[in-house]
């Protein structure tokens, strides 16, 4: 502690802080002290552009580090707030308060609540600040699903907005849409219904890209606009009860489509993508055997029509989207292709999200045969986040078990395919999993070794760290390993490289 010595003429004065300070520590004190002095000395709007990318309350905390810094954070334009930075709400709220008063800003970049907690009301009113302000970016973030947020009125008719990214919202029935300059829209935790729906898409004659997750209640997404390109729907939450009607999208000049997580029962009807580049189908449908609430005996009674259906809208999907260049595929999507007859794919890079196992082998295999134009096959080792699979589904994906590729796709070879890659998966304890006898990569990987004429290099991509379920390298082990075997097998490229990659965990 320092300590403080008097002089005769009354006046205080510190002893030397640095004192009973090691060396070592002293020199850092001072490196810091010089850097901010070296900040200290750049231009206000070049310190108010610093402090606009910090968080608002280190923001604000830059106040006490000298005279230079007391009133810069008043100026900052982008503003960022979490509630669980504070332990009570007042606390919280108060803090927002208190920012917003003494901000000097004229125009706002981004406004960002990151909310666990807090009142409908403060929400709305600083909103409204953020519009008076003429805000462009709007996130709103809430780590509760319970809570729900009426979107406010006045940023309803916000004509500066450029960007939305609402989390539990409620649209008021009665609310006008006017987003003229909006390019970007997500919406997360939403149960929005087919009226609602349609408002907000002509209220955003200029959005590009609509990114809806965890929805609910609308089932029928028609996109008249050519300026909306990118579409993604991502998990389905069912807020009020099932209802078993499909959604049906009609999107003519969407270009860019994703489909991923779960889906729960949804099935998704593409009636018109006639313009699409890519695609993205990484979701799943659960089994009615294992949908909760359906009566067992009829779930099971009803479960091989259901699989059926899977099949036919596997193969509408492939059929709506055989024309893209660039597809990605999750596990789900693959198993589902047993007995079906694909049609031919203009897909000239394909990415597999799926650990390739006996359950999805028949199913990739399927694919590779129908993709005469493949140029770069990606596969991304992923952790299964939902794998059950009811009987039925057991009995016909066991087919992988005996399925030989050099017979499946006889006479078949690869004239196009010039890039392999494989990336490992952090989520994954890659012992436990390939432990069980699943693992068909290596059987793949030396298949297409023999076909790919014009393959020029296969990289394989692991991330060095110690797995939190086996404690072991189990990652890097699997696929060091995997590259040493590709070694020895045969090919039919003669100018071509094994490229093994990896990378110290962060």
């Amino acid at each position: 502690m320092a300590s403080l010595n008097s002089s005769n003429n009354g006046d205080f004065r510190s002893s030397n802080l640095t004192d009973s300070v090691p060396k070592k520590q002293k020199n850092g004190i001072a490196g810091a002290e010089e850097t901010l002095d070296r900040i200290s000395q750049l231009p206000d709007s070049l310190l108010v552009q610093i402090l606009s990318l910090l968080p608002t309350k280190d923001a604000v905390a830059s106040c006490a580090s000298s005279k230079r810094w007391r009133y810069l954070w008043t100026s900052i334009y982008n503003f960022l707030f979490i509630s669980i930075d504070c332990k009570k709400a007042e606390n919280f709220m108060s803090f927002v308060d208190h920012v917003l008063t003494h901000s000097t800003c004229s125009k706002i970049k981004k406004f960002q609540l990151d909310l666990g907690y807090t009142s409908g009301l403060k929400i709305s009113q600083w909103i409204s600040f953020a519009v008076e302000r003429k805000v462009e970016d709007v996130v709103l973030c809430s780590y509760d699903d319970d809570l729900s947020f009426e979107l406010p009125i006045s940023i309803c008719t916000c004509s500066s907005l450029i960007t939305l990214d609402w989390s539990c919202c409620v649209v008021d029935k009665e609310s006008v849409i006017e987003w003229k300059y909006l390019k970007s829209l997500k919406l997360n935790y939403i149960f929005i219904d087919d009226d609602d729906i349609a408002k907000i898409l002509s209220g955003c004659p200029a959005l590009e890209t609509l990114e809806l997750s965890s929805f609910d209640g609308f089932r029928r997404l028609e996109i008249t606009s050519s300026n909306l390109k990118r579409l993604t729907l991502d998990r389905y939450w069912w807020f009020y009860g099932r209802v078993e009607d499909p959604l049906e999208i009609i999107a003519p000049y969407l270009q860019h489509l994703e489909i991923l997580g779960d889906l729960d029962y949804l099935t998704c009807r593409l009636v018109n993508v006639s313009s699409l580049i890519d695609g993205r189908l990484t979701f799943s449908i659960t089994c009615i055997t294992d949908i909760w609430g359906v009566d067992p005996d009829a779930a099971e009674h009803s479960c091989a029509d259901y699989h059926q259906n899977f099949r036919n809208l596997v193969l509408d999907y492939l059929q709506k989207l055989s024309y893209v260049t660039e597809l990605i595929i999750g596990r789900w999507l693959a198993e589902q292709l047993n007995g079906v007859s694909l049609p031919k794919l203009r897909c000239k890079c394909l990415t597999l999200e799926m650990n390739v196992t006996k359950h999805n082998l028949y199913g990739v295999a399927s694919l590779l045969r129908t993709s005469p134009l493949l140029e770069t096959l990606n596969i991304h080792l992923g952790a299964e986040l939902n794998n059950f699979r009811c009987q039925l589904e057991l009995s016909y994906l066991a087919k992988g078990d005996t399925i030989s590729l050099q017979s499946w796709i006889s006479g078949i070879v690869f004239p196009n395919l010039k890039n392999l890659k494989v990336v490992g998966c952090i989520a994954e304890c890659f012992k436990r999993w390939f432990g069980r006898g699943n693992d068909k990569l290596f059987e793949l990987s030396e298949f297409l070794l023999k076909n790919a004429m014009a393959l020029k290099k296969f990289v394989i991509v692991s991330e060095r760290r110690i797995c939190r379920e086996c404690l072991e390298s189990c990652e890097s082990r699997y696929l060091s390993r995997l590259a040493k075997k590709l070694l020895d097998s045969p090919t039919s490229s003669m100018k071509f490289v094994i490229i093994y990659q990896e990378s110290a965990s962060e």
